[in-house]
């Protein structure tokens, strides 16, 4: 298996990861009806290479998910963090 295929394996979506592990943003994905979104995603930290964490998901597992990216805690939709994928930090 090539490094671009064993990379890809470990991506997933930030509303799959385990609460409390760390990991490392890969990019982000908007809907083409929505480019802005990806933009205000980028602007308050979640960059290609930031770690992040989730440290609590709302009722039933979907939103709100409380997310810290660096020193900074954000409550996301579930909708957003569908657009964000992260890789194991471990993996890296």
């Amino acid at each position: 298996m090539g490094y671009i295929q064993a990379k890809k394996a470990y991506c997933m979506n930030l509303d799959q990861v385990d609460l409390g592990s760390l990991y490392r943003v890969s990019e982000v994905n908007a809907p083409k009806g929505a480019p802005q979104i990806k933009g205000q995603l980028e602007d308050i930290g979640f960059l290609p290479g930031e770690q992040v964490t989730v440290l609590r998901k709302g009722l039933l597992g979907k939103g709100p998910y409380m997310v810290r990216i660096g020193a900074s805690t954000f409550a996301l939709r579930q909708s957003e963090v569908r657009m964000i994928s992260v890789e194991s930090a471990s993996h890296v």
